[in-house]
């Protein structure tokens, strides 16, 4: 039975690390003592152990202590072994490189299905969906393929953005791009704001937070979810 936290994002406005998902992680690994980090998607380009000390101190004062999958000799035992994973923000597009690399998408879809706990934040969600077509990230590297572990059968756009009124802004909007993914592409895209997460169970999923997310389906108008609601028809 799968059992995954699926976050838009680590950091909301104002608050530290972690901090707006305490309460929620505090329950969700209530019966873990310890936690596999991956940090292969290095935000602002951190070094592995620099991002797994930030991880650390956030589960210590939930009483679950972390190692970074870095610390392994064998990646694929340590994922197979864990008690419970998380995967960090960061670049969509090294985090996937470094699991082809490692070559730990198919041991992780694997642990997850059976039951692992899964923590995933921004990037460490956009991998939860068929492929990272949505991500917001700037592709610094090339990666073997965009699939990735297809743990439900849409994609997520974490952080996503509504219009501002009145912005001088002459880029496209994040509802703009994923109309043009659609062009090609018929996966769904949940628009995953920042404070909002999923929590799957089994196969129900959830919205959770304080936000509303954006459902956007091949040739159909976007449609806005509450909280709480189930995402029933994936």
């Amino acid at each position: 039975m799968r059992k995954m936290i699926i976050a838009s994002t680590s950091t909301v406005y104002k608050s530290s690390y972690l901090k707006y998902l305490k309460p929620t992680l505090s329950f969700f690994f209530k019966d873990i003592t310890s936690i596999l980090f991956i940090p292969y998607a290095r935000p602002s380009g951190i070094s592995y152990r620099k991002y797994t000390t930030i991880v650390k101190i956030f589960f210590g004062e939930i009483n679950v202590a972390v190692r970074g999958i870095h610390e392994f000799k064998n990646p694929t035992d340590a994922i197979k072994n864990a008690e419970a994973i998380f995967v960090g923000g960061g670049n969509t597009f090294e985090l996937v490189n470094q699991l082809y690399k490692n070559d730990l998408l198919s041991i992780l879809k694997e642990v997850i299905d059976a039951g692992t706990p899964y923590l995933g934040s921004s990037a460490g969600s956009n991998i939860c969906g068929v492929n990272i077509k949505n991500t917001n990230d700037m592709p610094i590297v090339y990666p073997p393929s965009f699939t990735t572990l297809g743990c439900f059968s849409f994609n997520i756009n974490a952080h996503y953005l509504d219009p501002i009124e009145g912005s001088t802004h002459m880029g496209e909007t994040r509802e703009t791009r994923i109309k043009e993914f659609h062009v090609f592409n018929d996966t769904p895209v949940l628009g995953l704001r920042e404070g909002s997460w999923l929590e799957v169970i089994d196969s129900t999923i959830i919205l959770k937070g304080n936000h509303t997310a954006r459902l956007f389906l091949q040739n159909q108008i976007p449609i806005e979810l509450k909280s709480d609601s189930e995402l029933t028809i994936f």
